[in-house]
C-alpha cells in the first residue's frame, strides 16, 4: 500500500548528437522491511511474473554482488531484448541499494537505482531512471507513455510486495515521503 506517493519528475534534456535522455525519479514510502523489498527487486528471473510488459528475464552471470542479466520488454509493436550489469548492495551504509546499467540492446545510455531506507514506517523507495535509445523513433514513442509506465513499474512492485508480504499496515505520511 503506497502511504505517499510524490509527483514523479519527467525531464528531458537535449544532447550533442540530437538525442533526448529521459529521466524520472520517484519516491514511495510502503509498509514492508527494506530487505523484502531489496530482495523483491533483486529477484529478477520472476519479473515476467508480474511485471508489466516484461515478456522474459534471466540471469546471464552471477558473481558475488554483480550479476548480468538479460530482459525482453514489449510495449504495443516494440519488443526488444537487452542487458544489464546489476550490481546488488544489501549492506550500503545508507540502506540496501540495487544500480544498474545497461550493457547490451537498443539503448544508448540506460542507467537505474532503486534506493530502500529504512523508516519508521516500513521503508522509503526511491527509484530512479535514465535512458536513452539508439533509435530516435522509439525514444519519441517511449516518452510519450513513459511517466505512466514507470508508475505502473513501481506499482507492480509494491503489488508483489504485498502478495508476497501480506497487506502493510497503513500509517499516516511521514515527512521522509515527501517529494525531493
Amino acid at each position: 500500500m503506497t502511504l505517499r506517493a510524490c509527483a514523479p519528475r519527467v525531464p528531458c534534456s537535449a544532447k550533442a548528437d540530437g538525442f533526448l535522455s529521459t529521466r524520472h525519479a520517484e519516491r514511495r514510502l510502503v509498509g514492508h522491511e527494506p530487505m523484502q523489498l531489496f530482495d523483491l527487486v533483486a529477484d529478477v528471473a520472476r519479473y515476467p511474473e508480474f511485471l508489466p510488459w516484461c515478456h522474459a528475464a534471466r540471469v546471464r552471470q552471477r558473481d558475488g554482488n554483480i550479476e548480468v542479466a538479460e530482459l525482453v520488454i514489449g510495449f504495443g509493436p516494440f519488443h526488444e531484448k537487452f542487458v544489464s550489469r546489476v550490481e546488488l548492495a544489501p549492506d550500503h551504509p545508507g540502506g540496501p541499494r540495487i544500480d544498474t546499467t545497461g550493457t547490451e540492446g537498443p539503448f544508448r545510455r540506460l542507467i537505474s537505482r532503486w534506493s530502500f531506507l529504512p523508516d519508521v514506517h516500513g521503508t522509503v523507495i526511491d527509484f530512479e531512471l535514465e535512458f536513452d535509445f539508439r533509435s530516435m523513433l522509439l525514444q519519441q514513442t517511449v516518452r510519450l507513455l513513459f511517466a505512466e509506465a514507470v508508475r505502473r513499474m513501481v506499482s507492480a512492485f509494491e503489488a508483489r510486495a504485498n502478495q508476497l508480504y501480506g497487506q502493510p499496515i497503513a500509517r499516516p505520511a511521514t515527512s521522509a515521503s515527501q517529494g525531493r
